[in-house]
């Protein structure tokens, strides 16, 4: 009997992708972890391995064929001395597709950018999980427990993207039960229709672009997060000659290693740092309760083609400059190429947007849920100051802007926190011990 091979979720903000290249062509043998085809989410590019094994039978859906929704039939596997002829006719399959994806798109989506978890994978006695034996290799190397994944291949079964998509063993089950509230999505304009603007400027010439997978998910996730999360913010100026007499140095000694340390990381390590000294606002929102976390995992924007992304690094109160330098500029690069794996840019309880490099004196971030907090961080540029002993002079200012979710962070723990990030940054030396 033949096998249906569905679009996959790739990544738990995935509601569509573009198939963007098959690696395999009708007719070839293919086993369990075989590569299939490159796949376009909303965030990266990624490939898509087989659950089974049999022969491609029917390529149904074109290379290049963009939106194609999540568990949508993509190809047909046929089983050992199966034809093709007595499989489902293709038109039949894409017939069945069609009207999957318009009931999908009918159903009321959730609020949450989290997908809706498919059955647990089980046996008819309950026991058993159904899991390729690649997902179970890289589940055992993590130490991950299969029996808290939720499949997303062929009638549940855990493929490769499920395990990697694991960073904690409470990741995936705790995010789908938080963000499953059964409401409507944000829409991007409540009271005007797109139709209603485009007549309003049919006199004008323009040009209609539609919107791709990662500028859909950005719109969605940041209208959820400005009418949804009480924002607050904080704001200071900091005094970064010191750092950057201690960066100069540092960079001098590091060149024969390649190492070149930026502001950027220096910042990472404070904010890493002062969620140390500050545990309580080192949190996530989860609905009902906040989660706390042990280890800073610190999440940084990164601009590239259509959008951002934000790349986690974690366990950075532990790592030195060095290390989160150049961690920091591979997931950067990796990012840029649409190269990162989900639990490269999933999680993280705080995040960093800098836009110090573009000439911008300040800005107020819109925090990402579930995170608690988010630093903007302006240009570093010579400003007039008042020194000590109440003489004038000049130092290098740079302005940042702390956003928090008051339901998580109150304003005196907000400003503990920035304090400490200050403190970091004008006494770069404690970075160091």
């Amino acid at each position: 009997m033949s096998t249906e091979i569905l679009m996959p979720a790739l990544s738990p903000t995935m509601e569509e992708g573009t198939l963007a290249k098959w690696l395999v062509k009708e007719g070839d043998r293919v086993s369990s972890g075989d590569l299939l085809a490159e796949i376009e989410t909303d965030k990266a590019t990624m490939e898509f391995e087989a659950v089974d094994e049999g022969v491609i039978g029917k390529l149904l859906v074109a290379e290049g064929a963009e939106n194609v929704k999540v568990n949508a039939p993509i190809a047909l596997l046929l089983e050992e001395g199966e034809d093709v002829a007595t499989a489902a006719p293709a038109q039949e399959v894409v017939a069945s597709a069609t009207k999957a994806a318009a009931e999908e798109a009918a159903k009321p989506a959730a609020v949450s950018a989290m997908p809706t978890p498919a059955p647990k994978p089980a046996a008819a006695d309950g026991k058993r999980i159904f899991a390729t034996p690649l997902a179970r290799r890289i589940a055992a190397d993590k130490g991950i427990d299969l029996a808290i994944i939720t499949g997303s291949g062929p009638r549940g079964r855990i493929v490769k993207a499920d395990v990697l998509g694991q960073s904690a063993p409470l990741g995936a089950t705790v995010a789908a039960e938080v963000n499953a509230p059964s409401a409507a999505p944000v829409p991007l304009m409540k009271t005007v229709s797109a139709e209603a603007v485009a007549k309003l400027y049919e006199a004008r010439d323009y040009e209609e672009i539609a919107l791709d997978n990662m500028r859909k998910t950005i719109a969605s996730r940041l209208s959820e997060s400005k009418q949804t999360i009480p924002h607050f913010y904080l704001r200071r100026d900091i005094n970064l000659d010191a750092l950057l007499a201690l960066r100069a140095t540092a960079n001098a000694e590091l060149s024969e290693q390649g190492v070149k340390l930026s502001v950027n990381d220096f910042i990472i390590k404070a904010c890493a740092m002062a969620l140390q000294a500050q545990k309580t606002a080192n949190v996530v929102w989860a609905g009902d309760r906040l989660l706390q976390f042990t280890a800073s995992d610190i999440a940084v924007a990164v601009a590239i083609e259509g959008g951002l992304i934000t790349p986690v690094l974690q366990d950075a109160e532990r790592k030195s400059l060095s290390d989160l330098s150049r961690e920091m500029k591979d997931l950067a690069m990796r990012a840029r190429d649409k190269k990162l794996q989900p639990h490269e840019y999933q999680g993280g309880s705080f995040a960093i947007s800098n836009l110090g490099m573009f000439g911008v004196d300040n800005f107020d971030a819109v925090i990402n849920p579930p995170h608690a907090a988010i630093l903007a961080v302006g240009a570093g540029k010579k400003k007039p100051v008042v020194k000590e002993d109440g003489s004038l002079g000049t130092a290098t200012i740079m302005s940042v802007t702390l956003s928090c979710d008051h339901r998580a962070i109150d304003g005196a723990l907000g400003a503990l926190l920035l304090d400490e990030i200050v403190r970091k940054l004008e006494n770069p030396f404690l970075m160091l011990v």
